[in-house]
């Protein structure tokens, strides 16, 4: 355990203008408020603050940040509070152990939604101050060092997969290589041992056969070979981590044997210049790997990580990976933002939001409705698979891999995203689901009168994305099943005689159904949760039966397809509010032409039925989810509608090329053929159909009738 004036040193030698006075007293309180405490290793729990610091002295942090770190579990795990803290320590030192202080521990809790709350608060903090995020994961990284004394194998589990899937991902997004290496290593020994390993004793077994030799020897070449260049570069070898190649070997499909690049090379050279003029001479000497350069210096990663790659046939016929940088990419590569330390700051406060990917964690804390779904869309946006896009104006713009063109419009602004209409990829037309690869330049078409597509959740991959569109979708329902709840409680009420006002609810009534508010009564009235019926009752008791009847399970339905063109469907049915959840039933397939009628579906909004579908009579007794509908005719009315057929056809050549001719030909478009039953002379098959109305494919029918290898053709009425 380091002792005090080791500490203060460590400190000094870095910073002399420390505030030696302040860490003395973090040093003492800290001490004696954690007493007799000790750890699972039976250490004193002093220790874990006093080991946090530490770490924090080798990433050359300033004084309010060490003692942050003396004073972190304090508040947590002992008598004192943060009134204390700021009594003692002042505003700055209390603000940051705040926003390091948990709701309650992390690993000592199983529910997501708990996990979930505390690390919005991280979030939240490290948005004001970056240095939260510093002293978390200084404490995250001596908590895995000492993992293993925690007795239950599940409870290390649990911590270490929480590592791997949120510190080690946000200790690369501030580019502090070091830590996040040794928090992914560390997880791997807990998740994955016996990999582990079996890769260690491999490498070991290399260094046994002279692995550390061949080492030396190209870095010796390397060297000599600058030298003759009139560079004077310091050269290293670099083994990669044990879950740095295990990660390879998976993502690659290959054999530890298959893999040439265990080693990394790393040229340290004076200037940006002899950057480049390295690279020159090594390529000058040995060929290349075709694919494997790349040039982190003009285009920087997001974490700001700077430094060029390749990868060459090196000396002895040896495939190397070589990364050349300055001395102060170097720096900036192992320690990140804690690189660029001002210990001055006019304000003791540092700003996290100018990170554009804590930026997006803050968009989705803000639209998220459930703790788990930003735990989930925070996962997303952390995993650094990443693809590097530019706007028309040639900003970058960093992706996960597997990104779409509706991603890069959420990533340039929330905006542009809710508004896009349509991309261009390097000036060519493409759909918004293209993914998007390496360079790609993205335009992206907006309309005023656009608004997020439910669809678009299909595809997405990035956080930011899926929970802008995830609000709007809830946003959209509530208002439909708002306005059609007002619609239901107003027929019922009508019904008996009585007239709806803004002041027909009553609190009492709202108390009774369990929500705060007349707009939550009517939202679960439109969405089937609450009866409008009960509603009514309710306000006039005297109404009530007695023995009211029970409402029927609800049925499946299947959501109305939009026409070919992919184009929002303006409402097609009169006598609903626009925008109204709107679904057609699967056991009829109502088409225009044919008289219908709505019915309240819970959970769904409005079911469409044919007036003379079976499934009507589930319906009997409830006659107040019954709604009068028509067809809305017009030039806005949409282009298609889905129309089943069931067809037996002969099993003969030519058959089925027929049959989708005919179709064709007759202005149909097949969007679905399920064949139901094979036999030696025909086939059944249920076809969907693109259609305009039922009059449109009663002539569909009518033709295929009249087709001689068709033996039968009639409408679908039933799944």
């Amino acid at each position: 355990m380091i002792r005090q004036y080791e500490l203060v040193e460590k400190i000094k030698s870095y910073d002399p203008a420390m505030n030696e006075d302040l860490v003395n007293r973090a040093y003492v309180y800290a001490m004696k408020m954690h007493g007799a405490q000790t750890r699972a290793s039976g250490d004193p729990y002093f220790s874990h603050p006093l080991e946090v610091a530490g770490i924090l002295t080798e990433m050359k942090m300033d004084t309010a940040s060490i003692c942050t770190a003396l004073l972190h579990d304090t508040v947590e795990d002992t008598d004192a509070t943060l009134d204390d803290i700021q009594r003692l320590f002042g505003e700055e030192v209390c603000r940051l152990v705040d926003g390091v202080t948990k709701l309650s521990k992390i690993e000592f809790q199983s529910a997501q939604e708990k996990q979930a709350e505390n690390f919005r608060k991280l979030v939240l903090a490290m948005s004001e101050d970056i240095r939260v995020l510093l002293v978390k994961l200084s404490d995250r990284l001596h908590n895995m060092r000492t993992l293993h004394h925690i007795p239950k194998i599940e409870k290390r589990k649990r911590i270490a997969l929480e590592t791997l899937e949120i510190y080690a991902p946000l200790a690369e997004r501030i580019g502090i290589h070091k830590v996040k290496e040794e928090l992914e290593d560390l997880t791997f020994e807990t998740l994955n041992p016996e990999a582990r390993e079996s890769i260690r004793a491999r490498l070991n077994y290399l260094r046994a056969e002279g692995g550390e030799a061949v080492v030396a020897r190209i870095i010796e070449e390397l060297k000599k070979k600058l030298k003759e260049a009139t560079l004077n570069a310091e050269i290293y070898g670099r083994e990669k981590t044990p879950y740095s190649i295990w990660k390879k070997m998976q993502r690659k499909n290959i054999s530890f044997e298959q893999l040439s690049d265990i080693m990394a090379f790393r040229v340290l050279v004076p200037t940006v210049a002899d950057c480049y003029h390295a690279l020159g001479v090594i390529h000058g000497l040995y060929p290349t790997v075709p694919g494997r350069f790349k040039d982190y210096i003009s285009l920087p990663k997001p974490n700001g990580y700077r430094s060029l790659h390749t990868a060459v046939i090196g000396p002895e016929n040896h495939r190397i990976e070589v990364q050349i940088r300055t001395p102060e990419m170097h720096e900036e590569a192992e320690l990140g933002v804690a690189a660029h330390w001002s210990y001055k700051q006019s304000d003791g406060k540092v700003d996290g939001r100018q990170y554009r990917w804590l930026r997006e964690l803050m968009d989705i804390v803000e639209h998220a409705q459930k703790p788990e779904e930003f735990l989930e869309n925070t996962k997303l946006e952390l995993y650094q698979d990443q693809v590097f896009c530019f706007t028309p104006n040639g900003d970058l713009i960093a992706l996960p891999r597997g990104a779409t063109t509706v991603d890069f419009a959420y990533a340039v602004h929330s905006e542009l995203g809710d508004k896009t209409v349509g991309a261009k990829v390097n000036g060519r037309i493409v759909p918004l689901n293209t993914a998007l690869v390496n360079g790609d330049q993205v335009e992206i078409t907006t309309s005023k009168s656009q608004t997020p597509s439910p669809n678009w959740e299909r595809f997405v991959v990035t956080g930011k994305a899926k929970a802008r569109i995830r609000r709007f979708v809830r946003m959209q329902q509530r208002e439909q099943y708002m306005d059609l709840g007002k619609k239901m409680l107003e027929k019922v009420l009508k019904q008996k005689g009585y007239d709806y006002t803004e002041r027909t609810v009553s609190r009492d009534v709202c108390t009774h159904f369990r929500v705060d508010n007349v707009e939550d009564l009517l939202t679960g009235i439109g969405s089937g949760h609450i009866a409008s019926t009960e509603v009514l009752y309710a306000l006039h008791p005297e109404h009530k039966p007695v023995q009211p009847s029970q409402t029927p399970a609800s049925f499946i339905v299947q959501e109305k397809k939009t026409h070919q063109k992919g184009k929002s469907a303006p409402m097609p049915i009169k006598g609903l509010i626009p925008g109204m959840a709107l679904h057609f039933a699967r056991c009829c397939h109502p088409l225009p032409g044919d008289r219908i009628v709505g019915i309240v579906t819970t959970g769904k909004g409005v079911t469409i039925h044919t007036i003379d579908c079976d499934t009507l009579e589930s319906f009997a007794d409830t006659p107040e989810r019954w709604l009068d509908v028509s067809w809305e005719e017009g030039e806005d009315s949409p282009e298609s509608h889905v129309g089943r057929l069931l067809v037996t056809i002969a099993n003969e050549p030519g058959a089925l090329g027929t049959l989708s001719t005919v179709i064709g030909k007759n202005g149909g478009n097949i969007t679905n053929l399920k064949i139901m039953n094979r036999s030696l002379d025909f086939w059944d098959m249920m076809i969907d159909v693109y259609v305009r109305d039922s009059r449109h494919l009663s002539d569909i029918i009518a033709a295929l009738r009249a087709t001689p290898e068709i033996t039968a053709v009639n409408r679908a009425r039933s799944r």
